[in-house]
């Protein structure tokens, strides 16, 4: 071990053994090799000194009079839970050596010492005894920074629920007297003034859609989850009966393979299928002949359902922003929304524990997938 300066902070090593002379020789044939080291003939000096120091190993003779190793590994690490202990013991006590490896002991050397093996246990011992710090202090802060984000994702939600809340009433009433005042004014209105009117009210109503797309939004994270195995050819068909209803005359061709069962929540997959469907519809409304195609394939640890159209797509140099909420990647004017329905889809997904991605090219079509775990154990709680 090379030398160290006078800033860096010596390993400190509790050395125990009833035999003095070894106990001696030991402690300064350690210190001679860069560790600081001090020691005792028995087990309760060694406990005093624990008390009014910190160390980062204990090395102990197994057979002591009084304490034995094992029972002042035990008080010692009671004292001290980040310490290490190494067991020095003879070749007739190699299995009480194991045993007390089992109860917290990191290691074992064996009487009479050779350095060159004592040096490597002690070197493995001190990074063993700092990585398990290291990751104590990951873990600590992983759990600091899981409670800071759940407080604030909570936070969140609630504030988009109170905003959206609050928002729904002054909008009411935005409509309703808006609609009293066109009554009252029909047929007296000009050309412009029925145009200012409409850009009103379909304002409005595309303000109150998007308040309700993000109380649905909000409430995602906070609703329980009841999981059960649900037929998915069942309820894409149901979705799509929804989604049809809804959509122009000339509603597309649609095709639906047999789809495999997947674990989930039925009402948050019904909304997954419906999002999606509902998307594909809206994209490829503007061309001749718009077919949508449902199938899926399944892996041995997840199943991947896809819907495809071959309607307007997307560039895919804009992928990133496709799942956020409130972002488009097409204009208003060309094709209306708010920009929430692949967000929730994502966040639903999520949820169970899958994955969602997409494919597209302008003018082109697009294709959205989303995965769904095999077994119960890998959808979140």
């Amino acid at each position: 071990m090379g030398s160290m300066t006078t800033e860096e902070i010596l390993p400190r090593i509790l050395i125990v053994d009833d035999e003095a002379a070894q106990m001696h020789a030991l402690r300064d044939t350690l210190r001679d090799h860069g560790y600081e080291t001090v020691g005792f003939t028995g087990g309760e000096p060694a406990l005093a000194a624990l008390r009014e120091a910190k160390f980062e190993l204990l090395l102990t003779d197994l057979m002591m009079p009084g304490m034995d190793g094992i029972a002042l590994l035990q008080a010692a690490r009671e004292m001290q839970p980040d310490l290490l202990g190494i067991i020095m013991t003879g070749e007739g006590t190699i299995t009480t050596a194991v045993e007390a490896m089992k109860v917290g002991a990191f290691d074992y050397i064996l009487k009479p010492f050779k350095l060159s093996a004592i040096l490597p246990v002690l070197a493995r011992a001190l990074a063993m005894r700092q990585l398990r710090i290291e990751n104590a202090e990951l873990e600590r802060r992983l759990k600091e920074r899981a409670t800071e984000l759940e407080i604030a994702n909570k936070e969140l939600e609630a504030f988009t629920f109170s905003v959206s809340h609050d928002l729904r009433s002054p909008l009411k009433t935005i409509e309703k007297y808006t609609a009293m005042i066109q009554k009252q004014l029909d047929g007296k209105l000009d050309e412009l003034g029925e145009h200012l009117f409409k850009i009103v009210r379909n304002s409005s109503q595309r303000m109150a859609t998007l308040v309700d797309e993000m109380l649905a939004f909000s409430k995602l994270g906070r609703e329980p989850m009841s999981v059960s195995m649900i037929d998915m050819t069942m309820l894409a068909n149901e979705a799509w009966a929804e989604v049809r209803v809804d959509s122009p005359d000339g509603a597309p061709d649609f095709r639906l393979a047999t789809l495999p069962s997947a674990l989930g929540d039925y009402s948050l997959l019904r909304q997954v299928w419906i999002n999606l469907l509902s998307n594909a519809v809206k994209y490829s409304a503007k061309i001749d002949e718009p077919l949508i195609e449902v199938s899926a394939r399944s892996g041995e640890t997840e199943v991947v359902y896809r819907v495809s159209d071959n309607g307007a797509g997307f560039d895919m140099r804009h992928y990133d922003k496709l799942f956020e909420v409130f972002h488009r990647l097409h204009s208003e004017r060309d094709f209306p929304g708010t920009g929430v329905g692949l967000a929730i889809v994502q966040r639903v997904v999520t949820r169970h524990g899958g994955r969602v991605w997409a494919k597209g090219e302008v003018n082109a079509g697009a294709e959205f997938f989303f995965s769904l775990p095999v077994s119960a154990v890998d959808i979140p709680g």
